[in-house]
């Protein structure tokens, strides 16, 4: 496999390996009945997720990821026959140039080989009783599922989540203050904290830990904060009744398209993009709409995190006949419009003024735009 080096590792082969040929990864996990894993991976500053296999012998493994690069990996137990994988996953960021062994279990485990990793056990053995808790509770509510109990029994039955949620947001605050100047503080700024978290905590991180090593990820960090505080700021604007904002796009002939220029007209935004299943269920509807309405409205496609290649090809299969745009550049479209599930509908006035905001593939879209345009 492509990028993937694997060896079985055999005391004596152990032996024979030079520092140079040391694995990526390596190590023994047990209580696994799969002699395969399976490892997503990708580079922390940009670059598609990968799917890799690896074989286990007796529990033991190593693999390289390749291009030496600060990378998010995870870890997973590949199910036999047609089973579904486990969300029970093993993550750890690995860095460039500083191999990783792994020991325990997929839900309780040690690193070493560095004290980047060392660091990184610290704040997951703190962690580990809420979780240990969280495990147990959620085990106990599915098993009600099961066994028919009423759903509002089961979310007061879950309730006690909020408490052990709360305590490990405190918790890995607490151990970012506590390791401001290592790198592992980057690490824990990047595992499940709220936005209003990591607010707090970007500026907490020392300024020599941002730039250096991690950088890659704390610039993952603040920018991912940084569109959630524009979206919230753009939700307070995106309201029916206000001005829709302006915008300028590339369209499939690789020309300008400005909002503006269909003032007069009805228009239709659809935010979308190949990879959403509802999107493409909802294609069959949206050329009816398109069919029935198009003499007096204007449907614009807004494709979103998509390569263009597949943008294209998108539109080519499901042959939709509407404009289409590709929502790339600065600003963020889909931000600019708050933007939060996929599709989304927005109805504008000839004026320009939003008059409807349908998030999902909904009936009520065309049933609003049917009445609407009558």
């Amino acid at each position: 496999m492509k990028n993937l080096c694997w060896m079985l590792l055999g005391a004596s082969l152990l032996t024979a390996c030079s520092p140079a040929a040391k694995m990526e990864i390596s190590g023994t996990l047990n209580g696994i009945e799969s002699d395969t894993l399976l490892v997503n991976h990708r580079s922390v500053d940009g670059g598609e997720a990968r799917l890799d296999t690896v074989p286990m012998l007796n529990g033991q493994f190593a693999f390289n990821v390749g291009d030496s690069v600060l990378k998010q990996v995870y870890i997973y137990a590949k199910p036999s026959g047609n089973g579904a994988v486990s969300m029970k996953a093993l993550g750890l960021v690995l860095l460039p140039g500083r191999p990783v062994t792994v020991s325990g279990t997929l839900d309780d485990y040690r690193l070493s080989g560095d004290a980047f990793y060392e660091a990184c056990n610290e704040l997951n053995e703190q962690l580990r009783p809420c979780i240990t808790k969280l495990d147990s509770l959620s085990k106990v509510c599915m098993q009600m599922e099961v066994d028919g109990i009423p759903a509002d029994i089961i979310r007061r039955a879950y309730a006690p989540s909020r408490e052990f949620l709360n305590r490990m947001q405190d918790l890995r605050c607490d151990f970012i203050r506590s390791h401001a100047d290592q790198a592992v503080a980057v690490y824990a700024l990047s595992r499940d904290l709220s936005v209003e978290k990591i607010g707090e905590m970007l500026d907490v991180v020392a300024e020599p830990v941002r730039t250096g090593v991690m950088a890659p990820l704390y610039r993952q960090v603040k920018d991912m904060y940084d569109e959630e505080m524009a979206r919230r700021a753009a939700a307070e604007r995106v309201k029916e009744g206000n001005a829709a904002p302006e915008f300028t796009l590339k369209d499939l002939k690789g020309n300008d398209f400005t909002l503006s220029s269909l003032r007069g007209k009805y228009v239709v935004l659809d935010f979308w993009g190949s990879w959403c299943g509802w999107c493409i269920k909802g294609v069959p509807d949206m050329k009816k709409a398109y069919a029935k309405h198009k003499a007096k409205v204007e449907f614009v496609g807004i494709d979103c995190r998509d390569t263009e290649e597949k943008w294209r090809k998108a539109v080519e299969e499901h042959d939709m006949p509407w404009l289409h745009v590709r929502n790339e550049g600065d600003p963020d479209v889909s931000v600019l419009y708050a933007v939060r599930g996929y599709p989304t509908k927005i109805v504008i006035s000839p004026e320009g003024v939003i008059l409807k905001v349908v998030v999902g593939e909904d009936p009520e879209f065309y049933t609003y735009l049917d009445g609407l345009l009558k």
